[in-house]
Formats: structure tokens, C-alpha cells, sequence
């Protein structure tokens, strides 16, 4: 396999990284750019919605405007996240790649052997656990979506590097507030993250360095640190303004 094009691409907006995510399955789709992964942050905090998610009863937007935390809907499925602390990736191959070859579980497992790897340089030893979780002692330290458009796959994922398990209930709505105490316990119990899992904290470019290394296991190998092409980043601002942060797709449904 030819080495994956790697792009680092630091912190944006909610609207704006999923609008270069976008950008990038487009490029990659046409074959103006070979397979590429990107890693990258959210700046300011951001929750975003899975595709099929209605928003209202989903977010707590009031509070969210209070906290200055954006909110946006994704491409792919899947529930809500709170991004904060952590290192997100995003992978687009087209759908004849090897790499995704066979069932949606098959690429996810080969997709997230990235996740394991880069957790694995940071003295972390974790497995996948379908559908699409990795895992640490039998708590989530990633959590990965997908979608197919385009006859690309467009993967993009969480590791969870810091966990504020208090704001994350004060801008998710849950079915029971009388329940809160009892799911935000669940949650402390399920879900952990590197620093937690490290005994120290871990921040961004710590991460970038470990996962780059473990995508690039998984991968086959990866091309230089590099950035996205300007009509790539062209294209993101305009998908981000005209979709992204666009009332008419973040109210949808």
C-alpha cells in the first residue's frame, strides 16, 4: 500500500474541522489527494451530535452558549460527544483500499488498530471492542464513528485524554434527571482516559507524537507532516459557514 497522506492540523472550530473533514473526503474521493489521516483539536470545546440525532433533545444549547462550548452535527452516526481534552483523528479511504476491505466491523477493527498502537507508544495496552470502542482495562478510552459517501469511507475518532465527567452532564441532557447521579457514576465507571490511565496529564502534542507513530504501524506507513491544500482549506471554510454552522443543518431533525 502506498503511505497514507498525514496532516496535523491542530485546533479549529466545531463547524470548521468538520468541514475539513468533508474537504478532505472530497479530494480523496475525486483522486486529487491520496488516502490521508488528519489529526486535530477543538478550540473552543464543542459537542458534537451524531447525523441522525435531534439536537434539543440531545444538547442543553443555553447552557452550552453559557460555557462558549460549540455544538455541531457530524456526518457520521452515532451519540453525542463532548470534545475537550483530547486528540481526535479522522481517516478517508476510498472503499476499494484494503484497509476497509470487508464488513463495517472488519475496517473499524483495522481502523482503530491506529488507536491501539499509538495507546500501546504510551504504555497503554488496549483492544478493540465492537462495535466501535477501544478500550483499557475494560473502560473506553476511544470512541470512533463512520460513514460511507462518495465511495469513500470517512472515519473519525476520539482519544479521550483528559475526562470532565461534571461539564459533560451540564450540557447533556439525560432522559431522567432524577438518574443523573446514578449515569454520571456509570459513566466514571465505564469511561477513563490516557492521563487518568498514566497517573499524570497528557496533553495534545504528547498525543500527536505517540498516535502518529501508531497510525503509521497500522497504515503501512505515513507520508510527512503536512498540510491541507489550500483549495482543501478553501472548501472547509465554505462548507463550515454555509453547512456546519448553518442553523438549517444543525436543527434538522
Amino acid at each position: 500500500m502506498d503511505a497514507f497522506r498525514y496532516l496535523e492540523t491542530s485546533e479549529h472550530s466545531a463547524a470548521f474541522n468538520m468541514g475539513l473533514d468533508e474537504a478532505i473526503l472530497e479530494s480523496v474521493a475525486t483522486g486529487v489527494e491520496p488516502p490521508t489521516l488528519r489529526l486535530y483539536a477543538w478550540k473552543p470545546y464543542a459537542v458534537s451530535i451524531g447525523y441522525f440525532q435531534g439536537i434539543e433533545d440531545e444538547v442543553d444549547l443555553g447552557r452550552c452558549a453559557t460555557l462558549g462550548i460549540d455544538v455541531v452535527r457530524r456526518l457520521t452516526g452515532g451519540g453525542a460527544v463532548f470534545h475537550a481534552q483530547e486528540l481526535t483523528y479522522s481517516l478517508v479511504a476510498p472503499d476499494s483500499h484494503p484497509l476497509v476491505a470487508g464488513t463495517i466491523l472488519d475496517s473499524y477493527r483495522s481502523i482503530c488498530s491506529g488507536v491501539i498502537n499509538g495507546l500501546e507508544v504510551m504504555g497503554i495496552h488496549a483492544e478493540f471492542v465492537p462495535l466501535n470502542d477501544v478500550c483499557a482495562n475494560g473502560r473506553k478510552l476511544s470512541g470512533n464513528a463512520q460513514t460511507r459517501k462518495r465511495g469513500c469511507v470517512l472515519q473519525h475518532g476520539t482519544i479521550i485524554l483528559g475526562l470532565d465527567v461534571d461539564t459533560m452532564f451540564t450540557i447533556l441532557k439525560v432522559p431522567n434527571e432524577k438518574l443523573k447521579g446514578k449515569l454520571m457514576q456509570d459513566v466514571r465507571s465505564r469511561v477513563s482516559s490516557v492521563s487518568d490511565m498514566l497517573g499524570r496529564s497528557v496533553g495534545y502534542m504528547e498525543a500527536v507524537l505517540a498516535f502518529e507513530r501508531g497510525f503509521s504501524e497500522a497504515l503501512g506507513g505515513l507520508g510527512s507532516r503536512s498540510d491541507p491544500s489550500q483549495t482543501e482549506m478553501s472548501r472547509a471554510m465554505e462548507l463550515a459557514t454555509e453547512r456546519f454552522a448553518s442553523a438549517s443543518w444543525t436543527y434538522k431533525r
